[in-house]
């Protein structure tokens, strides 16, 4: 592999994720009353809602909207937007958090797993947006640290 230059920048953080998504509403609700994310920006004649989540954002598309006509058929069990995201959460309660889940009807996985991340190996746990997106809620790393596995997440 020939020598190349290092990118002029680093990388810092995610900054956003765009999902598309089938009723617009119901997934503002979801990400609002189950993850706590808050509505930053809306834009009604793009079909397009940006929702704070922490230091990111996650933009909500909708797929009847411009944007999201662009991009063909919706999320399936056949396909999906993206794999997953993984969202830092503090603090890390399993206990209160699969609690939370159950009491909004969200199904998730039954225990949290240690999985690696950008802050090292921590406890996760998953589950599916209203349209199927897998999501990651990822507690504060318990080993590790960033460069000490092998290149590659663990997948869900």
């Amino acid at each position: 592999m020939p020598d190349t230059p290092a990118p002029p920048f680093a990388v810092q953080r995610l900054d956003h994720v765009v999902l598309r998504v089938a009723d617009l509403a119901r997934a503002i609700d979801f990400y609002q009353r189950v993850l706590g994310c808050a509505v930053a920006r809306r834009n009604e004649a793009a079909g397009l809602v940006h929702l704070r989540a922490g230091a990111s954002m996650i933009d909500l598309v909708a797929l009847d909207g411009p944007i999201g006509q662009q991009g063909g058929a919706g999320p399936a069990a056949e396909g999906r937007n993206v794999d997953h995201f993984c969202l830092r959460v503090e603090p890390f309660d399993e206990a209160a958090l699969l609690a939370h889940l159950a009491r909004h009807d969200v199904p998730c996985s039954s225990h949290a797993k240690p999985l690696f991340g950008a802050e090292g190996t921590g406890p996760a746990v998953y589950l599916r947006d209203p349209d199927g997106n897998p999501v990651e809620l990822k507690g504060p790393a318990t080993a590790d640290r960033p460069g000490d596995a092998p290149a590659g997440g663990d997948a869900p």
